[in-house]
């Protein structure tokens, strides 16, 4: 019993949800870095990217692997709220101007925008998963019993409008994940050095830039990406 209100004591702390929220954050960053790794196959060959979503929905742990990401992202988002709702609260007052304040200050738009590239995540997952996981079942022809996703990503991608809605998504979370990789870190108490902040920018441009190049390619490219 000690324990329990120990840990509640200080997951409801400024310090617990702001460790709370870098560690959700780093865990999701992680996720987001596998699911783009799969994502790429399907420049490999049609197969490669249904197989590999087929070993994934018919694992058993799929379903503990899905609440767990939904665990994660709702601890994060309610972290973020919270420990945005409490800087608010410690300066009532607004500064009159929100501006980047250049070197040797680390504030940026990115930094200052977090808040709201996390709210629209929160707006695009659902829409996703709504139109890919949820979205319409093609059974592969070559491999009966496997389902087509990739001829649902070529449609899907086919409209020009579906596509600029998921570029701009990934350009904001890329824009979550150039400060937020760093911010994490330094939450858990590791010093943050400008090595550390460069690997974070570069990984955020990485990800955005890998999940936007599938759209992009197969809107252009045609039926083959």
């Amino acid at each position: 019993m000690a324990a329990h209100d120990a840990l509640k004591r200080f997951l409801t702390s400024v310090i617990g949800r702001k460790m709370l929220m870098a560690v959700t954050g780093l865990l999701l960053i992680g996720f987001l870095i596998a699911h783009m790794s799969g994502n790429l196959l399907i420049f490999v060959s049609p197969e490669a990217f249904n197989d590999y979503s087929h070993a994934l929905i018919s694992n058993p742990l799929i379903y503990i692997a899905e609440f767990g990401l939904l665990a994660l992202f709702v601890a994060h988002l309610a972290s973020g709220i919270l420990v945005t709702r409490n800087n608010k609260l410690a300066r009532p007052v607004a500064y009159q101007a929100d501006e980047y304040a250049g070197a040797p200050s680390r504030k940026s738009i990115a930094s200052s925008t977090m808040i709201y590239s996390g709210i629209l995540v929160l707006l695009f997952v659902p829409l996703h998963l709504w139109s890919f996981k949820f979205g319409a079942y093609y059974e592969s022809a070559a491999d009966p019993g496997v389902r087509d996703l990739h001829r649902l990503v070529i449609e899907k991608f086919a409209h020009a409008g579906y596509v600029a809605w998921y570029v701009l998504a990934m350009i904001v979370i890329g824009f979550h994940l150039w400060h937020g990789f760093g911010s994490g870190f330094e939450s858990l108490g590791v010093k943050y050095r400008k090595g550390l902040r460069r690997f974070g920018q570069a990984l955020a441009v990485v990800i955005a830039g890998g999940f936007t190049m599938i759209p992009l390619l197969v809107y252009f490219m045609g039926e083959q990406p």
